[in-house]
């Protein structure tokens, strides 16, 4: 299973907040072992660089996490034609447009957010951390 990961989820893990860190944690796992293929938004490496800076008030801080990212993730190119088709989708925010857009454009199976919401109307499909890590504990059995 190819999966895109939302920012958002990405920042549960390497932020550790609290309340969603555990799911997090399992699907960057199921990532290094192989269970499902990872992938990030160009523009997610950038907004995760921002962020983990911005809270660790450390740019070394930040440039480990985007190597962490790196390492694990394969990257999705934000490029003229995932801009087009992002404009084409009718989704109300425009970034979550783009990820469906560059997930489409890869033939990715599935979209992990904490925003499911904001995905209606996505062609590809959309999971939540527990939806997924559920689908992947079924397989596992």
């Amino acid at each position: 299973m190819q999966v895109l990961f939302d920012t958002n989820v990405l920042l549960d893990a390497l932020l550790l907040r609290e309340a969603f860190v555990a799911d997090a944690v399992f699907l960057l796992e199921a990532v290094e072992t192989g269970r499902i293929v990872g992938f990030v938004s160009a523009t997610t490496v950038t907004d995760v660089h921002y962020l983990v800076k911005r809270q660790a008030k450390s740019a070394e801080a930040a440039m480990t996490a985007v190597t962490r990212l790196l390492a694990l993730m394969e990257v999705c190119p934000v490029d003229r034609e995932v801009l087009e088709l992002a404009i084409t989708l009718g989704l109300a925010d425009f970034e979550d447009a783009m990820q469906v857009a560059g997930a489409a454009a890869l033939g990715l199976d599935a979209i992990v957010t904490r925003d499911v919401d904001g995905f209606v109307d996505s062609s590809i499909l959309v999971l939540s951390p527990d939806g997924l890590k559920k689908h992947l504990l079924q397989l596992g059995s």
